[in-house]
């Protein structure tokens, strides 16, 4: 049977710096095929060409066994047979679930369209992962890792025998990972091809075949699974070994820094009295499955949610935070969940992005001095390790994890004193997440109180002091890191009483 994808000696350039160099990949029917690399890699430069959303500046293209002669379109891979579920979120937040799956495949006959049908249609393939979402309500109403279940939905409904998943399970519980991994399963077995990009290697043993991996834009290697190691997949991603996955630190800890009494916030799925203390050289996680109010929590915090009761202690003194800008000025910073809505202003330059909450700094008499503006951000870019060309790089160029960086980057200008990150490694490979452990234990050791959100427990377990568990918008249980285990903590998660 004829390779669903053959791609050879592809080459593409963005603005003169080279993206992608002779790179090869192949896809087989009933395969799941993993593309493994660093941010900023070029896995998903690579995946955009084969579903035709950038051309490729050279090098040939095969799409089940038929050279392709002329650039593709995404309309054109389409027809194809090509489907790809995107890193970001590529919904329409104002549309229906259904009008999403549908998207310029709408039920219409005569012009009008038949909604019930649609729907019941959407019903069909929501069934397929379990999910049990009304789809007739607007997508902007779920939580990010419903969207993202509504995204496969979509791919799945073309009916594709080639499937591009980029970081699917990003936002996804360990349920929908299961339900995921089954779909994949079904798929494998009628003879779909599937091209997976995660930075969860972990993930890789229970789905994969085969992984071919990139650096620096340029191929490194085809392996059989079975056959490799994921210590040898993490030295061929990064050119090196990577001897300490969770990099952690030990310091004295401080006086209290922050003390919230009775935080109650009605935003999202709740939270309902929440009381804790963090102190200045500590990170403090907070652990729980999705829709325990994490989330919810630090945004209440940091001034992002509404709060209806409770109160907030910064540095012994009673605060008060309404919005965002009131928690910059008490030196409370949040570097957010959700980093291209909240985090970032995507059609704006990385220079800018990173000196807006410090706009004081660079600027004088009202204006901006760009040489000043620049000077600060290169700084930053040799600081936090941020892949770019130059700082007038628009961020929505930067791949996933050099975006992270930059959220990271906007606030270490300013004189922090608490530091959220709800999140902070979700998308980013492996060498990334060290580069942003290591900015968190300089904010600890520089005696700074960090609060971070984490859905990975590892994570949690390597790098936190203390561990908040939540569930149902409530702390169930306050644990010592060294004194616990993965198993304790998911107790406490699921203590819906």
């Amino acid at each position: 049977m004829a390779e669903l994808v053959r791609a050879a000696k592809i080459n593409k350039a963005f603005s003169g710096v080279m993206a992608l160099q002779d790179v090869q990949f192949d896809l087989n029917p009933g395969e799941v095929h993993a593309l493994l690399g660093e941010n900023g890699a070029g896995k998903s430069t690579l995946m955009k060409i084969i579903s035709g959303v950038y051309t490729r500046d050279a090098g040939e293209l095969y799409i089940n066994g038929n050279k392709i002669l002329h650039d593709l379109t995404p309309q054109t891979a389409q027809a194809l047979g090509i489907g790809i579920i995107h890193q970001e979120l590529n919904l329409c937040p104002h549309l229906t679930v259904a009008e999403n799956i549908f998207l310029n495949r709408e039920f219409t006959k005569s012009g009008v369209l038949n909604e019930k049908k649609q729907n019941e249609a959407a019903k069909k393939y929501l069934k397929t992962l379990n999910l049990e979402i009304d789809p007739a309500i607007p997508v902007r109403k779920l939580p990010v890792s419903k969207q993202q279940m509504v995204e496969i939905c979509k791919t799945l409904s073309m009916n594709a025998n080639i499937i591009i998943m980029d970081e699917p399970t990003s936002a996804l519980t360990e349920k929908e990972i299961e339900d995921l991994f089954k779909v994949i399963a079904m798929l494998k077995a009628e003879g779909r091809g599937i091209i997976y990009i995660s930075h969860r290697l972990e993930e890789l043993s229970r789905i994969v075949d085969r992984v071919t991996i990139l650096r620096d834009g340029r191929y490194v290697k085809t392996l059989n699974f079975v056959e490799t190691s994921l210590p040898e997949i993490i030295s061929l991603m990064v050119g090196r070994a990577l001897t300490e996955k969770f990099p952690r630190i030990e310091t004295d800890r401080g006086e209290k820094i922050l003390e919230v009494k009775n935080l109650s916030s009605p935003c999202g799925v709740g939270v309902k009295k929440v009381s804790f203390n963090l102190y200045k050289g500590e990170i403090l996680a907070f652990a729980g499955l999705m829709g325990a109010g994490r989330t919810e929590l630090v945004r209440a915090i940091s001034g992002a949610d509404k709060m209806t009761g409770g109160e907030i202690f910064l540095r012994g003194r009673p605060v008060k935070i309404r919005a965002p800008g009131e928690a910059i000025a008490q030196g409370l910073f949040c570097a957010p969940e959700d980093r291209k809505r909240d985090g970032l202003c995507v059609k704006m330059t990385l220079a800018e992005n990173i000196t807006l909450p410090s706009l004081d700094i660079v600027s004088k008499l009202g204006i901006i001095r760009r040489k000043l503006e620049a000077k600060k951000s290169k700084e930053m870019i040799q600081n936090l390790k941020i892949k770019t060309p130059s700082v007038d790089q628009y961020v929505r160029n930067l791949s996933g994890g050099n975006q992270q960086k930059v959220v990271v980057g906007k606030w270490l200008m300013r004189d922090a004193q608490v530091v959220i990150f709800d999140e902070p490694t979700r998308g980013i490979d492996v060498a990334s997440k060290i580069e942003i452990y290591n900015i968190i234990n300089d904010l600890k050791r520089n005696g700074i109180g960090v609060m971070f959100v984490s859905s990975e427990l590892p994570e949690i377990i390597g790098m936190a002091d203390r561990i908040m568990v939540m569930c149902n918008g409530r702390i169930t249980a306050e644990l010592i890191t060294k004194d616990t285990s993965q198993e304790e903590i998911l107790k406490y998660a699921t203590q819906y009483s």
